[in-house]
């Protein structure tokens, strides 16, 4: 079976029973419920220390006046020219990937980080050569081969880190550039 037919069985389905592919959509979608909350204990027990930490040091980048600077694939701002341009060391750089292979995501890591930006990471699968990467402060990684879990699961973590920053900011005081 292909990871296509086993995401969605119901597709692939020889019987014409609503029935039986209700029962179908509905298993599939429990199914990826339940890995996605696994998922998400998972990276809580063990990086819910190090997203906190993660979170004051954005929190006091902030106060300096720091400015978030955020990218992946999809388009030409993936490619760490605003970086080289703008990005100073009050600054934060967050990445996604999924694999954590992305050569333009490596390569702004590295920018990012000679700038002496905070720099965040969030990758999948075993985080790939993020994972090698020293120019990357804090790497989060979501173990799992599913496309669609990493990005579910990294969505909740970069929800977590804002609101984790945002509380740490009232303790910080703020300058200006």
């Amino acid at each position: 079976m292909s990871e296509f037919e086993s995401l969605y069985p119901f597709l692939y389905s020889d019987t014409s029973d609503l029935s039986a592919v209700l029962t179908q959509v509905r298993d599939s979608t429990v199914a990826k419920a339940q890995e996605i909350e696994e998922l998400r204990r998972t990276v809580a027990a063990r990086d819910g220390a190090r997203l906190a930490e993660c979170a004051r040091a954005a929190a006091t980048r902030f106060g300096a006046g720091g400015r978030l600077f955020a990218f992946g694939n999809g388009g030409s701002a993936t490619d760490a020219r605003q970086l080289a341009a703008f990005g100073g060391r009050n600054d934060i750089a967050v990445g996604l990937s999924t694999s954590g292979n992305s050569a333009n995501l490596l390569r702004a890591f590295d920018e990012a980080s000679r700038r002496g930006m905070l720099t965040i990471g969030l990758a999948g699968y075993d985080g790939g050569k993020m994972a090698e990467l020293d120019s990357i402060d804090y790497l989060f990684v979501v173990p799992s081969s599913s496309v669609h879990r990493i990005q579910e699961a990294q969505t909740t973590i970069y929800q977590v880190l804002w609101e984790l920053t945002v509380e740490e900011m009232a303790h910080v005081p703020r300058h200006t550039r």
